[in-house]
């Protein structure tokens, strides 16, 4: 019996010898082979798809715990590579990006949410056209886009905040809305039409909704401006339906004119508004230098633009060479006082009426400030 009980101990004693050597050997031979082999990289193993999009979901809760690693902190220890940079010449808050990263404009342009960027687009229209509008002249905008080609970005501004209503029209699929409820163009233009964000385009178009087409095309048009010099513009108005300085009346016999006669006494300069370097507010075109001038004197509270019309030579020179009308694309002022209607009605007054007296304080407004801008510049010098 005693020497059974011995036999047996020293069994259990080798086994458990064995366990630990055999342990040992294969942790040694684990890190040999695990050293030996360069680590795995996932997105070189190809997958089925069911699984993939099961993997999807695991790695968008995993990464959420996962410290990513950046280019900045490949440098040596802890030296960044990312160089200190301080560019003057830069815009204004973007002094310290090395200038190649710098995109200071911007466009309108309408990319896909896939594919390569630079496969987005089939063409870059080269000039922009904006209405404000209701969905009340929604027929008549309709035929108004139909006169501008691919060349042109349409733009609308909803000022009654209905935009569904404008998806029976395929150019409209195509178009760029903005719907901000009781606001006029001007409000619309100084907000969304930065001169960095519009500078992708030639000339700016920025209309009323209630303007008559049928004798105007845009590409003639343009083509008419770049022929004749033409910075600021717009298309002459038929002398017949609203018609209310005589610098925009179409004149039957000629492709532009750039100064006319008014009223005896109201042009003391025949170079000067409203005899000369002057169009009204309702339909004017810009070209990209001119309008980066006038988007700046724009001003916020103002947002009829009454007085505007008159100012527009500041941003040009010689103003009454470079602002014109085009008699041979012309239009019809259908004067629907559709955006009058967004007013209130106050103390038994229609609604129009006080927009319209907005608008004339707005214009006296306009004027002393620029008087007074004016006489500090001066008074500096």
């Amino acid at each position: 019996m005693g020497a059974t009980h011995r036999s047996g101990v020293l069994k259990k004693s080798n086994d458990g010898v064995r366990l630990v050597v055999t342990t040992i050997m294969g942790m040694v031979f684990g890190y040999f082979v695990g050293v030996s082999f360069p680590s795995v990289t996932f997105s070189k193993i190809t997958l089925p798809s069911r699984l993939m999009s099961s993997l999807d979901v695991v790695f968008a809760d995993e990464t959420r715990n996962v410290r990513p690693s950046f280019p900045e902190n490949l440098g040596s220890g802890s030296t960044p590579v990312t160089p200190k940079i301080f560019v003057p010449t830069n815009p204004r808050g973007a002094e310290s990006l090395p200038p190649g990263i710098v995109v200071s404009e911007s466009d309108l342009y309408l990319r896909r949410l896939w594919g390569e960027p630079s496969q987005d687009l089939k063409s870059k229209p080269k000039y922009l056209v904006t209405f404000t509008v209701g969905v009340e002249q929604k027929r008549n905008i309709d035929e108004a886009v139909k006169k501008f080609s691919e060349n042109f970005q349409i733009l609308l501004f909803h000022y009654d905040g209905r935009t569904s209503e404008w998806d029976e029209f395929e150019w409209s699929k195509r178009a760029v809305h903005v719907s901000v409820r009781k606001q006029t163009k001007w409000w619309y233009a100084k907000r969304f039409l930065h001169p960095d964000i519009v500078a992708a385009y030639d000339y700016i178009f920025i209309w009323d909704e209630d303007l008559g087409v049928e004798h105007f095309n845009a590409d003639k048009y343009i083509e008419l401006v770049k022929k004749h010099g033409l910075e600021i513009s717009q298309p002459g108005l038929e002398p017949n339906n609203g018609l209310t300085w005589q610098m925009t009346k179409r004149l039957g016999d000629r492709e532009v004119h750039k100064e006319t006669e008014e009223k005896p006494g109201w042009c003391s300069d025949p170079h000067l508004p409203p005899c000369a370097a002057f169009v009204e507010i309702m339909a004017p075109v810009f070209s990209r230098d001119a309008w980066r001038c006038v988007w700046h004197m724009i001003q916020n509270d103002l947002v009829h633009g009454w007085g505007l019309d008159f100012a527009l030579r500041r941003c040009v020179e010689p103003a009454h060479e470079k602002i014109g009308v085009v008699d041979s694309q012309w239009i019809i002022h259908q004067v629907i006082p559709s955006l009058g209607n967004q007013g209130e009605t106050e103390n038994g007054r229609p609604p129009w009426q006080g927009v319209r007296d907005r608008c004339k304080h707005e214009w006296g407004l306009f004027q002393d400030r620029l008087a007074s801008a004016d006489k500090a510049y001066i008074s500096q010098l």
